[in-house]
């Protein structure tokens, strides 16, 4: 390739992909709340304080119970549903199983 080639050769979109995560909250009443998110500390920092879903007006969102990542915005959608269908006790399995990060380290 010639150095005027090069110069006009296209560039790969580097563009940063956002990674999509399904989510669920438990609230102070024990029930639990499905949502999606880009930023699932952010968005249960804001149902903390009250922003976002109303689900949280009558019982304050308490713990981030389970985090899952997905491959995009649409499948996050699509297993946000799956788990909005799901009953309470399976649920519960799901964020019995997650291990937070910060259980995962290990100790000094």
């Amino acid at each position: 390739m010639s150095d005027a080639e090069i110069a006009t050769a296209p560039v790969p979109d580097t563009a940063p992909v956002k990674s999509w995560f399904v989510y669920l909250v438990r609230a102070a009443n024990g029930s639990l709340y499905c949502g999606i998110s880009n930023d699932p500390q952010r968005r249960f920092a804001q149902h903390q304080s009250g922003k976002g879903a109303r689900f949280f007006s009558s019982s304050h969102a308490v713990a981030l119970v389970y985090v899952e990542a997905c491959r995009d915005k649409g499948d996050a959608l699509r297993q946000e549903r799956l788990i909005k269908k799901l009953r309470k006790s399976a649920k519960e399995c799901l964020a019995a199983s997650y291990i937070q990060p910060s259980d995962a380290a290990p100790s000094a």
